[in-house]
């Protein structure tokens, strides 16, 4: 008989690409949309790194690759987690892959069995719950509250935890809350990883883009029994504008790493060999283009937030990494996907609704865009809200 896969049709869309589509597409008509939507640094790729891809195609390195990435590159990584985050580890135990959202595709098909559960913190990016869904495996939420920064307490993670735990998802800095968990916090999930025996999945894709007095520490870093049951994703997608590029990666045990290794080999092969040869140039040139966005980042944050802050109900906390503000639009009295559907039909400003987060009283503001832009976006909001209270 004809039909869908059961596990496949489960998956829900991605609402942060519909919301942005519909941008798109109003954009295409002619209609000025201010877009607060996708996870995309509005500049440009850094020029080393595009000249590096252009040399590559004038040296004709346009075929296959090693399926797990090429050994330079995958040094060049190695090199990276030695540096940044004291870790070490071996070319086999790192896997490139086409984004880090494919590389965290992998790391759930190589572990997860039907019924297997594996504790995700709420709010979440919106693909953490669909991607363990479609391995068969079953989202188990960590409720969050703002006064805690969005970050789940040792007592709640704790209850969580049963025989059927697989692993537990970890995003710092966080999509789309921005926090930023400090040791304290990380050496009790190892601990508990540790005693309990699961894998830590640790996003660490923001890693690069931390505000403040707010450094980054890796799960991994705390110790070999942690080390032992963590899995890193990067990339280079958010830290050197190069979403399109499509470029992510994977480090940790080395079963886990061999099985993935594996599975991309009958499904993708090798990430694209142009785009790798720039993610090499990106990784071991000077890394000052870097620490410019960054700065960039944290004075775009600055000013989205006071403005929020500004417009009331509306209100946030202060994200200590990423690019993102959650804003807690409850006094609105409107579903999030509502609000997001009126204020891109009649603000034609694009925001993500909360509800694909796990938080149905929030929306989602990407302040990767131009300052002027976020200018002109936040008074069409605040336009909007005062004349819906009027």
């Amino acid at each position: 008989m004809r039909s869908l896969s059961k596990k496949i049709s489960a998956i829900e869309p991605s609402a942060t690409l519909d919301i942005t589509a519909k941008a798109k597409k109003m954009m295409r008509e002619g209609v000025n949309v201010i877009s607060f939507g996708a996870g995309e640094p509005d500049f440009g790729t850094p020029g080393h790194i595009k000249k590096a891809a252009v040399r590559a195609i004038d040296e004709e390195f346009t075929k296959y690759t090693p399926s797990s990435g090429t050994p330079e590159l995958k040094e060049a990584i190695a090199a990276k987690f030695r540096k940044d985050n004291g870790l070490e580890y071996r070319a086999a135990q790192i896997v490139v892959s086409c984004g880090a959202k494919h590389s965290l595709f992998n790391i759930f098909q190589a572990i997860l069995n039907d019924g297997d559960e594996v504790i995700i913190p709420s709010p979440y990016w919106v693909s953490y719950p669909e991607m363990v869904k479609a391995q068969g495996g079953v989202p188990v939420f960590v409720d969050t509250k703002v006064e805690n920064g969005f970050k789940p307490t040792a007592a709640l993670i704790e209850a969580k935890v049963t025989a059927r735990t697989k692993a537990f998802v970890l995003n710092s800095p966080s999509n789309p809350t921005g926090g930023v968990y400090g040791p304290d916090e990380l050496a009790f999930i190892a601990s508990l990883a540790v005693k309990r025996d699961f894998y830590v999945v640790s996003d660490e894709i923001y890693e690069k883009l931390v505000y403040g007095a707010k450094r980054h520490v890796s799960i991994a870093s705390l110790g070999r029994e942690i080390c032992e049951r963590t899995i890193i994703v990067n990339g280079v997608s958010k830290s050197y504008s190069m979403t399109g590029w499509r470029i992510g990666y994977a480090a940790g045990p080395s079963d886990v790493m061999e099985a993935i290794s594996n599975l991309q080999s009958h499904s993708t092969s090798n990430p694209a060999s142009i785009s790798q040869a720039a993610a090499l140039a990106a990784l071991t040139a000077p890394q000052d283009c870097v620490e410019e966005m960054r700065n960039e980042f944290e004075k775009r944050r600055d000013f989205i937030v006071g403005r929020i802050r500004s417009i009331a109900p509306l209100g946030c906390v202060t994200p200590d990494g990423a690019f993102y503000v959650f804003v807690d639009v409850s006094g609105l009295k409107l579903g999030s996907a509502e609000l997001a559907q009126r204020l891109l039909n009649e603000a034609h400003v694009a925001v993500v609704p909360g509800g694909a987060f796990g938080r149905d009283d929030y929306v989602r503001l990407s302040f990767a865009t131009n300052l002027e832009k976020i200018k002109t976006g936040l008074d069409r909001i605040e336009t909007w809200v005062k004349g819906r209270r009027a």
